[in-house]
């Protein structure tokens, strides 16, 4: 004799499948808004950009320093005063109150 199940477990096995897909849609909705790339990561990511943003503009201007020594050292038209420099300072000949006049 085969027992008919209760109404209580009838309802639990109907609403069985409703429940889990509003929890995975709560979750996704949650991590969506809270996770890592969320909705409130945004202001976190614009700090952080405008951080590279300025570390950026510093290395650029970096590199236009750098880049001006290199054209001035360059073999084909090096300038006299900035090779006179690199060679004091490479053989410690330069004292670090030291002014370097050039002579024409």
């Amino acid at each position: 004799m085969s027992r008919k199940p209760s109404a209580l477990t009838r309802t639990l096995r109907r609403a069985a499948a409703p429940a889990l897909g509003l929890v995975l849609i709560a979750f996704f909705g949650a991590y969506a808004v809270l996770g890592p790339n969320g909705g409130l990561a945004y202001g976190d990511y614009q700090r952080q950009l405008a951080l590279r943003e300025r570390q950026y503009a510093a290395l650029d201007a970096r590199r236009a320093v750098l880049r001006n020594r290199v054209a001035l050292l360059d073999p084909d038209h090096a300038t006299p005063d900035m090779v006179d420099e690199m060679t004091r300072k490479q053989l410690n000949v330069v004292h670090p109150d030291e002014l370097v006049v050039p002579l024409r």
